[in-house]
C-alpha cells in the first residue's frame, strides 16, 4: 500500500492591501493629469486658431495675423510735416489738411528754406528709425514720390523739424491735387492705400 504523503503548503504571496492599491491609483491619476494639462497649456492652444479679425475704418475687417504691405496703419505714432517746394501758394497748407483729415499729426505747413530750389517731384524724407512711416506716407501720396533720409541741413524755411520724423518737400506734381493714395476717415488709422494707375 502506498501511502500519501501530505502536501506541503504553498507559500503564499502577500496580498496587496487596499491603502497600497488606492495610493498607486492616485499618483498614476495625479501623472496623468500633469500630463495632459502640460500639453493643453503647452502648445496644442494658439490665438490663431480663433480666427481672430478686426474691425476697420468703412466696415471692413483685416486679420490681425495677415502679413500683408497694404494694411492698415497707426497714423499716431509719429509727427511729420509739409513743405512748400513747388512755388504754389497754398498748395502745403492745403495738403497738410489733407494728412489731417486721415488722421495724421501734421503740424502747420511750413516754407522751403531760402534759395533752395523749387521740385517738380514730390519728396519724401525721414529721420532715423522712422523710413518705414516715410513708406507709408508715400504710399498715400500715391507712391510716385521719392524717398530719402533728411537731407543735413534740414531744408525748411527755419531748418528744423521740431518733433516731426517726416518731411514731405511738396513738388508741383502733387501741388494742389488730391492725395492719389489715400483712404480713411481720420481715426488714427490710415486705410488700405491704393497706387492710382498713370494717366494716359
Amino acid at each position: 500500500m502506498s501511502q500519501q504523503r501530505p502536501r506541503a503548503p504553498r507559500p503564499s504571496l502577500p496580498s496587496p492591501s487596499t491603502g497600497t492599491m488606492g495610493a498607486a491609483v492616485a499618483v498614476i491619476a495625479l501623472l496623468l493629469g500633469f500630463l495632459v494639462l502640460r500639453d493643453v497649456s503647452g502648445s496644442s492652444f494658439s490665438p490663431a486658431s480663433t480666427n481672430p479679425t478686426e474691425t476697420v475704418p468703412g466696415g471692413g475687417t483685416v486679420d490681425p495675423n495677415a502679413s500683408t504691405t497694404t494694411a492698415p496703419f497707426s497714423t499716431l505714432g509719429f509727427k511729420l510735416i509739409v513743405a512748400n517746394a513747388s512755388g504754389v501758394a497754398g498748395s502745403a497748407g492745403s495738403m497738410t489738411l489733407q494728412l489731417q483729415n486721415l488722421g495724421f499729426i501734421a503740424p502747420p505747413a511750413v516754407n522751403l528754406a531760402p534759395g533752395a530750389a523749387k521740385r517738380q517731384k514730390t519728396g519724401v524724407f525721414y529721420t532715423a528709425g522712422c523710413e518705414n512711416n516715410a513708406n507709408k506716407v508715400a504710399e498715400v501720396l500715391g507712391g510716385n514720390v521719392d524717398i530719402a533720409a533728411m537731407p543735413v541741413p534740414v531744408p525748411t524755411e527755419t531748418g528744423e523739424l521740431g518733433e516731426a520724423c517726416v518731411l514731405i518737400l511738396l513738388g508741383t506734381d502733387l501741388a494742389g491735387k488730391p492725395l492719389q493714395g489715400a483712404t480713411g476717415t481720420g481715426q488714427g488709422q490710415a486705410a488700405t492705400t491704393t497706387t492710382a494707375p498713370p494717366a494716359g
